[in-house]
């Protein structure tokens, strides 16, 4: 007999789950490893605590390997000694070493063997594209999408005049610059490791390309592009800015993260996930007023989608059949509704699902306080049709390109490298990287 998750297409139910007590020991026990850590890696220990609440049949334990990277590595280390997680979370950088190591069972597979009917058509395309092979088959649960947003202090902008969301850099800029001239001693909170939402994020909204072959989805001979674009100005912009004190790097090697420093008052303005809107709220000092909007463009610009952020759910070969049935258990959980209501507000991540997304919207939740700005996210993610240069990066290795960039950014900001050179230098070691990764899987092809 099927079992269908009817409430995946379904309006949100005000009836809470009715969880049954834990037994002492679970029939089948299984791992799950993700790569948050803090606030986020707490939501996470509560869900997987309220999964095993909800049934006796399985017991799901779960193992943060603090971030993403580390959890990419500690998998794949983990899969060659035969002792691999049933579950793990891989980020968006990890899809391309996923979809190429035939390591994985695919989720469609897996819950269709198990007794689940899913509509997968209900899920965000931009999301699910990421995660789904040329065709369309989408190998991997979507579990905590996000995208990058611009926050800033209310009271700050309106000290100085500025009333509403700054929308373009030219705005930003001149809010900084007002903001330093009144006293503010750090007007933009940058973390020139961040390359995420500080070039990555501005080349997709700018529909610039970071790679040849749309950015990687075309085939595994791809060279990187970013040093061609406009983030090479970009990264001039970021010099000058910092220079002048308008910008103030904010780190964990320099002490105090950018969020931190945003959330403390310290700084005025930031660029951050839309996941951490739940933490900021929390964590904000009392006094510190703030909000959120999409990423600024320059004028005279055409916004364009940016990219999803965050990472799905990837099944692994090797584990038993008791085990894959209690990952179709978890994944049938998670989307639930109302525990994907849940996920949402705790955290900040976005709804997978468009019926999700829809039912929140009709039921007032982005009209709250502590919420609202939250659907700018999906504002951002569907501001246009995902392009060539906006439907993601398919990269092989790419946290080792992430580096490069990091290391370019650094260069520029502290060592005074011309931009051009520092990001010339970044793409050839970029581009050895991904031959390195061609030749390791010589013959094959993206799915």
């Amino acid at each position: 007999m099927m079992k269908t998750n009817w409430l995946l297409g379904a309006a949100l139910s005000a009836t809470a789950l009715t969880f049954v007590a834990s037994p002492a020991a679970a029939a089948t026990k299984f791992e799950f490893w993700y790569g948050l850590s803090g606030d986020l890696s707490e939501r996470v220990q509560e869900m997987c605590s309220r999964f095993n609440a909800s049934q006796a049949d399985y017991e799901i334990v779960c193992v943060s390997q603090e971030n993403y990277e580390n959890n990419l590595q500690n998998t794949i280390a983990a899969f060659r000694a035969n002792k691999q997680p049933t579950v793990t979370q891989i980020s968006d950088g990890g899809v391309v070493d996923l979809m190429l190591s035939g390591a994985f069972v695919p989720v469609r597979e897996l819950m269709e063997k198990n007794g689940y009917q899913i509509d997968w058509s209900n899920y965000f395309s931009g999301i699910s594209s990421y995660f789904s092979t040329s065709k369309g088959e989408l190998l991997a649960m979507p579990f905590n999408s996000s995208t990058a947003m611009f926050y800033y202090n209310t009271d700050a902008l309106k000290a100085v005049g500025f009333e509403g969301a700054p929308q373009t850099w030219e705005q930003v800029e001149k809010i900084a610059r007002d903001l330093k001239a009144a006293g503010y001693e750090c007007p933009i909170a940058f973390d020139p490791t961040g390359t995420w939402q500080w070039f990555e994020q501005f080349s997709a909204v700018h529909n610039q390309p970071i790679a040849s072959n749309g950015n990687g989805y075309g085939g595994l001979d791809a060279v990187v592009e970013f040093n061609k674009g406009k983030f090479v100005d970009q990264l001039g912009w970021f010099k000058k800015m910092t220079d002048e004190g308008l910008m103030v790097h904010k780190s964990k090697a320099a002490g105090e993260t950018a969020n931190d420093a945003f959330t403390a008052g310290k700084c005025q303005m930031s660029s951050s996930s839309v996941a951490d809107h739940g933490s900021f709220a929390k964590q904000a000092k009392e006094g510190v007023h703030w909000d959120v909007t999409v990423l600024p463009v320059w004028e005279g610009t055409e916004r364009h989608n940016s990219l999803v952020g965050g990472a799905a759910l990837w099944t692994l070969k090797g584990k038993t059949e008791e085990e894959y049935k209690g990952a179709a258990a978890f994944y049938n959980f998670i989307a639930l509704p109302a525990e994907a209501q849940h996920w949402s507000t705790i955290t900040g991540y976005i709804p997978v699902t468009n019926s999700g997304f829809e039912a929140m919207k009709a039921a007032g939740f982005y009209d709250a306080a502590p919420y609202k700005g939250r659907e700018l996210a999906i504002q951002s993610l569907t501001a246009t049709p995902p392009g060539e240069y906006t439907r993601g990066i398919r990269l092989g290795n790419f946290g080792a390109v992430r580096q490069e960039v990091a290391k370019a950014m650094q260069s520029v900001i502290f060592d005074g490298t011309d931009p051009q050179k520092a990001l010339d230098d970044a793409a050839a070691r970029s581009n050895e990287i991904l031959r390195k990764f061609e030749q390791t899987y010589k013959g094959q092809q993206l799915p």
